[in-house]
């Protein structure tokens, strides 16, 4: 048996090309303090990701990079993450890229619980 717990780990994916047009508003939802996300390639590479800090300073908000997300994300690379989102109290975390990324920000809250 688990036990009693409650377990509440919302996620809203954007895909497509219209995608970035919708950050600004999405981001009004949430608090001053956005973890920024992603692997370092293609999303420097092809100019994404300084689109994408642009649209988030342009909402007011504080970002918290954390880089380097690896194809199928380790355990050690995960609780970076967990610790970083505690230590800087972000209020959401922001993956820019692909599947491993998305990945990521799906485990990264799973060990932000405080359990009691």
């Amino acid at each position: 048996m688990l036990g009693n717990f409650t377990f509440h780990n919302p996620t809203k994916l954007h895909f497509g090309e219209e995608s970035l047009s919708r950050l600004r508003e999405e981001l009004k939802g949430y608090g001053p303090t956005i973890m920024l996300v992603y692997g370092g390639g293609s999303v420097k590479k092809f100019g994404i990701l300084d689109k994408v800090i642009a649209e988030i300073e342009a909402a007011g908000k504080r970002i918290v990079e954390l880089s380097g997300v690896m194809p199928n994300p380790n355990i050690e690379k995960v609780l970076e993450g967990a610790h970083l989102a505690r230590r800087e109290e972000v209020d959401l975390i922001l993956g820019v890229g692909g599947g491993s990324t998305i990945d990521y920000c799906k485990a990264v809250p799973d060990h932000l619980t405080l359990h009691i």
